[in-house]
């Protein structure tokens, strides 16, 4: 059966293509022998069939930036779809089901003015169309990617951000595997994978974080992203960071204060003073 079963998938590959009328299209094997010919067109097409699975569908991912009078946000959000803003579960009553993250409306709503949003996942469309339309229902997510944009290396699917069309110095990656991203590490903000915890705050952190780095005008995200590459959880390491920057500010104003209420009682002393040395 094996045997057979083989000999059946050599001639069905290894035939030469038919045009429309069911004549045969003529290719660079014609010339072979006939059993070698069966056996070179069959290797070609699993080898085109393999790399169309690996390769991005396009070099050229997402169309051209807007131009004026059309309004095209400075920065790209590119974000994973599973475990970062749905989480699949199944039970035995319902099936499987997605269940949204806490903050999904609000990252959105905040983000879509400063950010193209572009949902990139390594989900089958088939599964993920349907799933991004309940999410979106105002449509703030500008575009959407599937498996077949990815690069499918050593058992992952890469998410290239060479092939997207945008300036990389713009272009915010955030997904909850590093791999996705190892083409361009700097790119990327590798959040923890949701548990499905209802209090979750992390979209909420992440929504703070994008509009900073968006806010403040950010020439390069790279320069950023890269002071957060090396940290387990990234966005709780910004609050902190921002925490103490407050603390500082902080004191720095009542410094401030302070040495300005000293010299007001130095110049409110010295014009007691002048008029006495004056008069006498």
């Amino acid at each position: 059966m094996g045997a057979g079963s083989g000999l059946a998938i050599i001639y069905v590959f290894g035939s030469n293509s038919l045009d429309e009328h069911g004549a045969k299209i003529p290719d660079e094997f014609d010339n072979d022998p006939v059993v070698l010919q069966q056996f070179r067109r069959t290797h070609k097409y699993f080898k085109d069939y393999w790399q169309m699975i690996i390769e991005p569908m396009s070099p050229k991912l997402l169309p051209d930036p807007l131009k004026e009078p059309y309004y095209q946000p400075p920065y790209t959000l590119v974000i994973e779809l599973i475990d970062v803003l749905l989480r699949p579960e199944w039970s035995l009553g319902t099936g499987w089901r997605f269940k949204k993250r806490p903050g999904i409306d609000s990252l959105l709503q905040q983000l879509a003015p400063l950010y193209e949003i572009v949902v990139f996942t390594s989900e089958t469309g088939m599964t993920a169309f349907p799933l991004i339309d309940n999410v979106d229902p105002h449509g703030f997510i500008s575009y959407r990617l599937f498996r077949d944009a990815t690069h499918y290396v050593d058992g992952h699917h890469v998410k290239d951000i060479s092939c997207l069309n945008r300036d990389p110095a713009k272009v915010v990656v955030v997904d909850c595997k590093k791999e996705a991203f190892h083409l361009q590490p700097f790119n990327g903000l590798a959040l923890k994978k949701w548990d499905g915890n209802s209090e979750d705050r992390t979209l909420y952190d992440l929504t703070a974080f994008l509009k900073t780095i968006a806010l403040s005008s950010v020439e390069d995200v790279r320069t950023v992203l890269e002071n957060y590459s090396l940290e387990d959880d990234p966005l709780e390491t910004f609050k902190r960071r921002q925490s103490q920057l407050e603390q500082e500010e902080q004191q720095r104003l009542a410094d401030l204060s302070r040495t300005k209420k000293q010299q007001l009682f130095l110049g409110s002393l010295t014009s007691r003073l002048w008029p006495r040395s004056k008069q006498q």
